[in-house]
């Protein structure tokens, strides 16, 4: 469909790692659809580590291993054929300035559409703060924005770090060894950045002190687009619901561990939303797929409904559908 297109490139199947895919611009769909990007496959080389393969093709550590669970993390093997989960449900947010999943660990950029342009949104996996340092949530602005950033550690970061046997500095000159990488931006929640990192092979995992972590390619193609004043809603959605044309999709993710809900009750709480969200307007809901999705939680849509036909609508009693 035309509206799903990608701006640049769109993934369809890809044999080697020697192809690059960083095209994370879309255009943005309609309302009433919510999927962008397309999934696809690609063969490990022998050197390669999944790690390897999630920066080529701007997936997170988390993304790949969840979308590839029989396969090794560091081994994979030459040959060996590997997922790439590169489609996504639009979370169920304001299409507005940045959108920060943290259970996904994704980030969503909606940059005011350009005169006698299409709207576009923008796609990069991000690292968000561990259990004992969360991000928190919430609605934010930037603030401000430096390239080539200093960075004055928070006296609680100097702590933990003297405690481990590694003291900080004062002040961290810019460079190489700084851990805000060349990019930062600053948010109106005090303390909080997304920035860039040195330590790249953290994206898309629980890593930081709370800050928004992002690979350096990604943030150097972001940083000159987000004005001081973008909206940032930073958010906690998990399992996410969308449409594409006529199919109902479901998308799953690990929660945080702090939230510890049970695969059962978000099983529950999904079919409760489908069911308010659309109380007439789809065919059967198949709870064995939507429990499925949630319990693997690869991060992959899945078809999990319909809507009905013209025929079907004139005919409720045509609406008992069990399988897709």
């Amino acid at each position: 469909m035309k509206s799903m297109s990608m701006t640049v490139c769109r993934i369809l199947l890809l044999y080697s790692i020697g192809f690059s895919a960083a095209c994370e611009t879309f255009t943005l769909p309609p309302v009433d659809l919510d999927l962008i990007g397309s999934m696809g496959y690609t063969h490990a080389a022998d050197a390669d580590t999944l790690l390897d393969i999630a920066r080529h093709f701007d997936l997170g550590n988390n993304e790949i291993t969840n979308a590839n669970p029989g396969v090794d993390r560091w081994l994979p093997g030459e040959k060996t054929l590997v997922f790439l989960p590169k489609r996504y449900i639009l979370p169920d947010a304001r299409r507005s300035g940045l959108v920060l999943n943290v259970s996904e660990m994704r980030m969503y950029y909606f940059p005011k559409a350009r005169k006698n342009q299409a709207p576009e949104v923008m796609t990069y996996p991000m690292s968000v703060g561990r259990m004992d340092w969360t991000t928190p949530l919430g609605m934010t602005r930037v603030v401000g924005k430096k390239k080539d950033p200093t960075w004055t550690p928070p006296e609680s970061i100097k702590a933990e770090h003297a405690t481990n046997g590694d003291p900080l500095p004062n002040v961290v000159p810019a460079g190489p060894d700084n851990p805000l990488g060349r990019y930062a931006i600053r948010l109106g929640i005090p303390g909080y950045l997304i920035h860039s990192t040195n330590k790249p092979y953290g994206i898309g995992m629980r890593v930081s002190h709370g800050c928004i972590r992002m690979y350096p390619e990604d943030i150097e193609k972001l940083f000159p687009g987000v004005r001081v004043g973008t909206r940032v809603n930073i958010i906690d959605q998990p399992v996410k619901i969308g449409w594409f044309a006529d199919m109902l999709y479901v998308e799953a993710h690990p929660p945080l561990e702090e939230n510890r809900i049970t695969d059962k009750e978000a099983v529950e709480e999904t079919l409760a939303r489908i069911a308010d969200q659309h109380p007439m307007g789809i065919l059967h809901l198949d709870r064995e797929i939507v429990g499925s999705v949630i319990r693997e939680r690869r991060g992959t849509p899945v078809v999990v409904s319909r809507k009905p036909s013209p025929q079907e609508r004139e005919n409720p009693a045509q609406k008992t559908v069990t399988s897709l």
